[in-house]
């Protein structure tokens, strides 16, 4: 509930849940997984069976103006969650049956093989956020060794949908056009990116975090690790061009723009940003072969949902 964007998206978001939840299903608990003790209090007064970590500082550009917020939420912050996983045991208890984790498809910076492959060497970042997602990555692996913690890292692709954030391009573009301001549109339009739909991402989630990665022990007679780490993306690069064609024409048809909305007027080709990648692809087969899912929301449709939503959110309504 920090302020990197407009915090009255996110009470809106969370007034949401609220609604749809009784109190026995759902607790919010206002507060930062940087302060050990609070994540110590929870996970003592609740003791999670499950335990799902989606609370990071995200984005690329503002890991460079901002970088303090990196290594407190996505460092300091997953360290203490993995902590409290880890002490779940004591006193022979049952404790956490499984961890699974935000990544990010940052961590394959500029790799040329494509698509991307979570078989794919990962160890030059070009960006303190992709650093920090390949360092849960590893934290992960090293707990998942040391203390028999079965764990699961999603590398997510360019996520969007309704009620998303403002910073992503698509959100970004949607405010500039509608206040009859220019986009920019880096790489000259020749960056690909693999946009995966918030429903997708949700789905895939859901059927990982009911399987943990089995605990075995290994010819040593020490514990396998009981780690895993899979994609979800659409598998489907677009053309950043072709992605704001697409979304011109939804936000026409949502009523968001006027049919006569002259888009070439609004645009403007500047180069690669620091940080950024040129393309993002996912190999997503092994989350298709061990779960049999692989996300398919198409472009259009994601971008039409989320210019439906649009309408009713315009701002300045925050």
């Amino acid at each position: 509930m920090n302020d990197y964007y407009d915090v009255r998206l996110k009470e809106e978001r969370l007034n949401e849940i609220l609604a749809q939840s009784s109190k026995s299903s759902f607790t919010f608990v206002r507060g930062s997984i940087a302060d050990k003790e609070l994540i110590k209090k929870i996970f003592s007064e609740y003791k999670p069976d499950l335990v799902i970590n989606l609370a990071a500082q995200a984005g690329v550009r503002y890991s460079i103006t901002n970088p303090d917020a990196y290594i407190e939420s996505n460092i300091i912050g997953f360290y203490n969650i993995l902590e409290a996983c880890r002490h779940s045991y004591d006193n022979g208890e049952k404790g956490v049956e499984h961890l699974v984790y935000a990544s990010s498809s940052s961590v394959y910076g500029a790799n040329e093989k494509i698509p991307y492959s979570t078989d794919d060497k990962v160890d030059n970042p070009i960006s303190l956020y992709a650093a920090t997602k390949k360092s849960n990555e590893l934290l992960a692996h090293a707990y998942s060794k040391l203390y028999n913690i079965p764990s699961t890292g999603l590398r997510f692709f360019t996520v969007y949908g309704p009620a998303g954030r403002p910073d992503m391009a698509y959100f970004g573009f949607t405010d500039k056009l509608v206040a009859g301001k220019t986009i920019e549109i880096f790489n000259y339009g020749n960056c690909k990116r693999d946009f995966t739909y918030i429903d997708d991402i949700v789905e895939g989630i859901y059927r990982v975090m009911r399987h943990a990665p089995e605990r075995v022990i290994g010819r040593d007679g020490l514990p396998v690790p009981p780690y895993a780490i899979y994609n979800i993306g659409n598998s489907h690069p677009e053309n950043l061009l072709d992605f704001v064609t697409i979304l011109q024409e939804e936000l026409i048809r949502a009523g968001v723009l006027p049919s006569d909305y002259d888009f070439e007027q609004h645009k403007k080709l500047v180069p690669m940003q620091p940080g950024d990648v040129p393309i993002t692809y996912a190999d997503t087969s092994a989350l298709e072969e061990d779960f049999g899912f692989s996300p398919s929301t198409s472009l259009r449709e994601g971008l039409r949902q989320f210019a439906e939503w649009y309408r009713g959110y315009q701002r300045p309504h925050f």
